[in-house]
């Protein structure tokens, strides 16, 4: 009667922000709404413009921000090219287009070279 067990705890809600925010979604709707404030301020400054306005302007940019930063690609064949990302956050995959824009470069691990080159040579070999 005196045997007490540990009940497990599920840390993964704990760094959650109201809930639905990740630090990272946070940290990206921030951003984006930054960007939507600053073309509201520039808008602004030319014409007279109500706060109805603002906030039409403002909540796109934080909601595509929030789509950016918080969703997955659906791992589902339906996506074509896309299909192998399943599963992975938008904004990982955006980041990195955005690196291989400028590196110019694709690493492929796990693969040995000179083992498929033998494999390769040992085809042609066979073949004739």
């Amino acid at each position: 009667m005196g045997r007490s067990y540990t009940v497990p705890r599920s840390a993964k809600g704990e760094s959650r922000i109201l809930y639905i925010f990740t630090i990272k979604s946070l940290a990206i709707t921030l951003a984006f709404g930054a960007i939507g404030a600053l073309i509201y301020f520039i808008l602004n400054s030319f014409m007279e413009i109500s706060i109805v306005t603002m906030i039409l302007i403002i909540a796109p940019f934080a909601g595509i921000g929030f789509l950016i930063g918080a969703t997955n690609i659906p791992d589902s064949p339906i996506m074509g090219p896309l299909q192998k990302a399943g599963g992975e956050n938008i904004f990982d995959i955006l980041v990195r287009l955005i690196t291989f824009r400028y590196k110019k470069k694709i690493y492929i691990y796990g693969i040995d070279r000179k083992v498929e080159e033998k494999k390769l040579k040992e085809k042609k070999e066979g073949g004739k």
